[in-house]
């Protein structure tokens, strides 16, 4: 058993930048206890969990919640809005939050929310994504509670929002029913002329804390107040939370380090720090889910590359063919997902050979090189079959000096992005959002757009795995040709795979030096530096 020892010596500190909006009074302590006891189930985690939990549940419930998370990022990943997300949202809480009562259930909920705390508190990029997914989550649980539990909520945590009273309403109906009539609302307008609006749909609630709203004259403002439907208060209440979270994690973060990562050097530190780096999806690890749209040989890869690699592949593929050369951890991610696209390990050997051919010939490579292929497909050492990278793992990853791995996205200009997209026949427009996506920080979404503008179709599954990208290319390839060979009988057959032999100049004459298409001057040299 372990008790929650490392989120009481993150947050037990009861500073108003280790806890999210907690209640500052007995009084409010105790409408906490008496709305946790309601159907009030939404919390600003001002509390941290008492009693014990066992090492297997505190990774179980923070895997759940995980999950839950994940698939908010993912649905945004495929471009759903926030007014489209909230049946989803509410279906995937459910689906991986539930438990046999609702003790149980929300016991789950706040030792879950602290898990990831602890796991997501470590970086600013770990900080942002825990941040958005919480607030998505927050906003959809609340927007779910009908509206006597919403006033609870707000009144128990003490949140400067309260319902108008009905001489508040009456005395504002004709100026509410105005701000519906600019906003093109005329059916809400006279249904609230009418009084079949209750007096409790609106919120009078300090100006300053709806900037946006005023700036869009969503609102009536009078006497340093603004008058808020109940259907914009879950963007609201939410910039507590958020901010609470945000001093939290700072502060989590620091005690992290310094007390509680040394303490449990040998219990919860690995489980807490690998959490952020979990992936969810197919496991490319599995020999049996290896390339589920086939296996391929060396002298497919030329090929397959040109189809169906996503950027950061494409580049790392670019990189070895004109130095004949990855330093290790290139070699590591793209070796990887050679493996999980359905690369057999003698194939590997002979890709990796034949590649570094001119800089390791026969005996050096079999010294130097050999061991590193056979090693992620856990034929050596402590014979670990590796998986291959998500894209968040290619992501955090930072290269240095004469190293191609990582994201594009992420560590490309602007320009290089450009280039680089209209080499991989990107449609034009697809560039353009991919670059705007990258320069807002959305990589991965980035690499949808350029999928879609690569295959010409919709990416409905969104990018969360460079091996997913192939899948998704050759499902799409493979519909397209069957596609075709319906529409035209007899249509020409795609020519043979080349031979092994014919490999490089296949991939030299298609992309040019370093990737530049044939006949582009000044292509970029990759230096080798080791």
């Amino acid at each position: 058993m372990a008790t929650f020892l490392a989120a009481g010596a993150v947050g037990r500190q009861r500073s108003a930048a280790a806890v999210a909006e907690a209640p500052h009074s007995a009084a409010a302590a105790a409408t906490v206890a008496k709305a946790s006891r309601s159907k009030v189930a939404l919390s600003m985690y001002a509390d941290l969990p008492d009693g014990e939990i066992a090492i297997e549940e505190f990774e179980r419930f923070a895997m759940d919640r995980l999950r839950v998370l994940k698939g908010i990022d993912d649905l945004k990943v495929k471009g759903f809005r926030p007014d489209q997300m909230q049946d989803k949202v509410i279906e995937l809480y459910e689906r991986h939050m539930g438990a046999p009562n609702r003790e149980e259930r929300q016991r789950k909920d706040v030792i879950s929310h602290f898990v990831l705390r602890l796991a997501y508190c470590r970086t600013e990029d770990l900080r942002r994504w825990l941040i958005a997914q919480e607030c998505d989550l927050f906003r959809a649980r609340f927007k779910e509670m009908v509206p006597s539990d919403q006033r609870a909520f707000m009144e128990a945590n003490e949140l400067p929002f309260r319902p108008l009273s009905k001489d508040e309403f009456t005395e504002v109906q004709q100026q509410l029913a105005q701000v519906l009539f600019s906003l093109n609302a005329g059916q809400q307008a006279a249904a609230l002329l009418r009084s079949e609006v209750a007096n409790d749909g609106y919120y009078k609630v300090p100006f300053e804390q709806v900037p946006d709203l005023v700036a869009a004259r969503r609102v009536y403002l009078q006497a340093g107040y603004a008058y808020v439907s109940k259907d914009q208060m879950s963007s609201l209440v939410v910039q507590p939370f958020r901010a609470g979270l945000s001093k939290a994690l700072v502060v989590t973060a620091r005690r992290w380090a310094a007390v509680v990562a040394p303490e449990e050097a040998d219990r919860l530190t690995p489980v807490v720090e690998s959490l952020s780096q979990r992936y969810l999806g197919p496991d490319y690890s599995d020999p049996d889910k290896r390339g589920v749209v086939g296996t391929i040989s060396a002298a497919d890869i030329p090929k397959v590359a040109r189809q169906s690699f996503p950027l950061c592949m494409m580049n790392m593929y670019q990189a070895l063919h004109e130095s004949h050369h990855l330093k290790h951890d290139g070699r590591m991610q793209f070796g990887l997902f050679l493996k999980g696209i359905g690369l057999p390990l003698e194939e590997a050997i002979r890709f990796w050979r034949t590649e570094m051919a001119p800089v390791a010939p026969g005996e050096k490579f079999d010294k130097q090189y050999l061991y590193n292929v056979r090693h992620n497909y856990g034929k050596e050492g402590n014979r670990k079959d590796y998986t291959p990278y998500t894209c968040m793992k290619v992501i955090s990853s930072t290269p240095g000096v004469g190293q191609v791995h990582g994201c594009p996205y992420k560590t490309f200009s602007q320009e290089s992005l450009r280039s680089a997209l209209s080499r991989l026949q990107v449609a034009p427009a697809k560039i353009d959002e991919a670059c705007s996506k990258a320069a807002a920080g959305h990589y991965q979404l980035a690499c949808a757009a350029a999928w879609e503008g690569k295959h010409g179709c919709a990416c409905e599954t969104g990018i969360n795995h460079p091996n997913q990208y192939y899948e998704e290319s050759r499902k799409a390839l493979g519909e397209l040709q069957e596609n075709n060979a319906a529409a035209a009988a007899g249509q020409q057959q795609l020519p043979e795979t080349p031979g092994a032999a014919d490999a490089g100049r296949q991939l030299q004459a298609v992309l040019g030096s370093n990737g530049q298409q044939p006949g582009s001057e000044h292509a970029a040299k990759v230096q080798r530096t080791g």
